[in-house]
């Protein structure tokens, strides 16, 4: 008895479209045609259908099929390497799970990077934006370390100063702000060195990374934020800047990213 194409699919439980596929990549040989030109597939066109469809519902891609066939192909092989390759598979679906089961618990954005739900609630926009840029910038000890130093440390009255301080702060202002953020700096250096060393830790090199974060703090905030994390800076590291002394100047000087926790947590 044979078979037209749409009885031969019926059976093995596929569709007209597949059958034609197969044979397409020369996965399925074509039958041979009665006198009226319909195809006559046979039982072994039926065994070769029913295991290209075995295989391929176990996740074997179709050029692979074509190989395993051949007397010089190692089917366990070809397995084994598709059996690695599902497990690697199932362990980064298992983990985007757990991921997201964070994101759920804390209510937090998903576009965090990982590890940051935890302290979403207490991040602005700008902190958001620049945790995205330093997760693609610095490698995971630097991240690490950030992580550990935002989950230990909570928000404080610098920081509301910090966001709210206006561009034309005066100099006072910002001395005194500087003054209160350099001593919670030098702390989080000392706890956390790989945040001070930004050059060891970049993954582009310090030419690439400095230009993305430099270029970020220059956008995200106004000239008397970044004298003050200047000013802070200059007094954690023992340096004098001339400059600072002119009331009526703004330092446009912005601080070296080398220090990711010079901006994420003030």
């Amino acid at each position: 008895m044979a078979w037209s194409t749409r009885q031969l699919a019926e059976i093995a439980g596929t569709t007209i479209k597949a059958v034609r596929h197969y044979h397409e990549i020369g996965l399925l040989e074509e039958p041979a045609r009665r006198s009226n030109g319909y195809k006559q597939y046979e039982t072994a066109h039926l065994v070769r259908l029913l295991q290209i469809k075995r295989l391929s519902d176990l996740g074997v891609p179709l050029a692979q099929i074509a190989t395993m066939s051949r007397a010089d192909q190692d089917p366990d092989e070809a397995l084994r390497v598709l059996d690695s390759e599902l497990e690697a598979t199932i362990t980064r679906l298992q983990r985007v799970r757990a991921e997201l089961a964070v994101i759920l618990r804390h209510r937090a954005p998903a576009d965090l990077p990982v590890g940051f739900s935890a302290v979403a609630r207490d991040l602005t926009d700008v902190d958001r934006s620049m945790l995205m840029i330093y997760a693609q910038v610095f490698d995971d000890d630097a991240m690490d370390a950030l992580r550990d130093l935002m989950h230990d440390q909570p928000h404080t009255d610098a920081d509301d100063q910090f966001e709210t301080l206006p561009a034309d702060a005066d100099r006072a202002t910002r001395q005194a702000l500087a003054e209160r953020i350099a001593p919670i700096m030098r702390q989080q250096l000392a706890t956390y060195p790989a945040l001070g060393d930004a050059d060891s830790h970049s993954l582009h090199g310090p030419g690439l990374t400095g230009s993305a974060v430099v270029q970020a703090l220059r956008e995200f905030y106004n000239p008397a934020q970044l004298e003050v994390l200047y000013r802070a800076h200059l007094i954690v590291t023992g340096q004098t800047d001339e400059r600072l002394d002119d009331e009526e100047l703004v330092v446009d000087r912005t601080p070296r990213p080398a220090d990711p926790d010079e901006r994420t947590r003030r």
